[in-house]
């Protein structure tokens, strides 16, 4: 069976549990330190996220304090496709979005894409985990990565089944 995204996750290391308050452009940073880590994503490749988020506002935050911090398509510094997650123990504040309503997060899952169709799958998969709110409650509690794979064994997507 191919491996869940959460696991690809674990198994690269692309993983960081946050203790202090950040601001978000901090947050967005400190979430690609893992990617950065192991040349998925250049050292710099964080600005362009900061810069969508400016410009776009905070369309990438959803509800249940979930974040998919992302650049555009085809971004220079990605240089593999993956994923950076990380676990918030404070609430990170993105600010309100074009109607008005607030925008935090609490798990930043940020995505490089240099595969269409590897950051399609990845995609879906986190659709699948964004929809689990027990899961998402579970990788909020996280504090070692196996406790990440203990939230999914516990309450897993139901295409993982």
């Amino acid at each position: 069976m191919a491996e869940t995204v959460l696991q690809k996750i674990v198994n690269r290391k692309h993983y960081k549990f946050l203790e202090e308050q950040v601001t978000w452009q901090e947050a967005v940073k400190l979430s690609t330190d893992s990617l950065v880590a192991d040349g998925t994503v250049e050292p710099d490749y964080y600005k362009q996220i900061v810069d969508c988020i400016e410009k776009y506002g905070p369309y990438m935050v959803f509800d249940h304090y979930v974040a998919m911090p992302h650049s555009t398509e085809n971004a220079v510094g990605a240089n593999r496709t993956g994923i950076g997650f990380m676990v918030c123990k404070n609430v990170i504040d993105f600010g309100t979005d074009e109607d008005g309503e607030k925008k935090e997060a609490k798990l930043l899952f940020t995505l490089a894409a240099a595969s269409p169709e590897e950051h399609m799958d990845n995609i879906m998969q986190l659709m699948n985990i964004f929809q689990n709110e027990e899961l998402l409650d579970a990788l909020m509690a996280a504090n070692t990565p196996e406790d990440i794979l203990k939230a999914e064994q516990d309450f897993p997507c139901e295409e993982d089944e």
